[in-house]
């Protein structure tokens, strides 16, 4: 197996191409040789069952397969007792969506810390995930595997070790890592190839090498601000702000890893998401 690299969403050339329809999403991916596309269900699962299958139908066929960020406004970690059973389901919702596209994988935001201890809202996390997965055993979808994010602003639930406690709620959970949050709540620490092998090796320690070999990320680079973190997201040509992602690819190469890359860039994720692979292939 290899890494597999994709878009988030549909980049600002998919329409300047000609491409109006979501069904025409392999074509457009297939000329750029990209393997996986991440569906955005960011702002809620308003994609039919019979959409969902047409999509993953014409994915498949260019043999392309497919992940759902779930909706945005889940907050595992939320005071309320409404809001965490509300977000059990939305992921079984988005579960339901990408089960009908033929994929397996969800990404997950996990809220915010509000006015409690991270502990606190971590074990409130922990909690809604373990509800969350009960409730997808109990629907028929097990199998669909949830990917809690790392976050990029600091006030979020959501670094490494967070995420490595949240995954360990269950074995079917895989970590999303999403490099350029971590870079930017980090206030730019991912420098080169030793700070990316810190963070694959806490994968490996803390959910050991089956989960840590196809882990899910996100990758682009980010303005982030010294007071709160992540800002805006950024495209390749940016050259004031990291990370940059060829250390990564390399060790990635090296250890045999075959993650999915999801490129989050602004505008321009399939063109970068293409950058990534197109480094990664010529490494072999």
């Amino acid at each position: 197996m290899s890494a597999k690299f994709g878009p988030a969403g549909t980049a600002e050339s998919f329409k300047t191409m000609g491409y109006k329809k979501s069904v025409q999403l392999g074509d457009y991916l297939e000329k750029f040789g990209l393997d996986h596309f991440e569906y955005q269900c960011g702002q809620g699962v308003r994609v039919s069952e019979s959409s969902a299958a047409e999509i993953g139908k014409a994915l498949s066929e260019k043999n392309i397969t497919v992940s759902i960020h779930a909706p945005y406004f889940i907050s595992l970690s939320s005071v309320e007792a409404e809001k965490r059973n509300g977000s059990v389901n939305y992921i079984l919702q988005s579960a339901a969506a990408v089960n009908a596209m033929g994929g397996d994988r969800i990404v997950i935001h996990s809220g915010s810390c509000s006015k409690m201890t991270r502990e606190e809202a971590l074990e409130l996390a922990k909690d809604t995930m373990k509800k969350a997965r009960e409730a997808l055993v109990s629907e028929g979808l097990g199998h669909i595997r949830c990917c809690p994010e790392t976050m990029g602003k600091i006030n979020q639930l959501g670094d490494l070790r967070e995420v490595m406690e949240i995954c360990k709620v269950d074995d079917s959970f895989i970590p999303c890592i999403d490099f350029g949050h971590l870079n930017a709540r980090t206030f730019g620490e991912i420098k080169g190839k030793a700070e990316y092998a810190a963070i694959l090796d806490t994968i490996e320690n803390e959910l050991g090498s089956d989960r840590a070999k196809v882990f899910h990320s996100h990758f682009s680079k980010i303005e982030y601000t010294e007071k709160g973190g992540e800002k805006r997201h950024l495209t390749f040509e940016d050259t004031v702000y990291g990370p940059q992602f060829e250390p990564l690819m390399e060790l990635v190469y090296e250890r045999g890893l075959s993650p999915v890359f999801i490129c989050e860039s602004a505008g321009t994720q399939t063109e970068d998401a293409q950058s990534m692979k197109l480094y990664y292939e010529g490494l072999k």
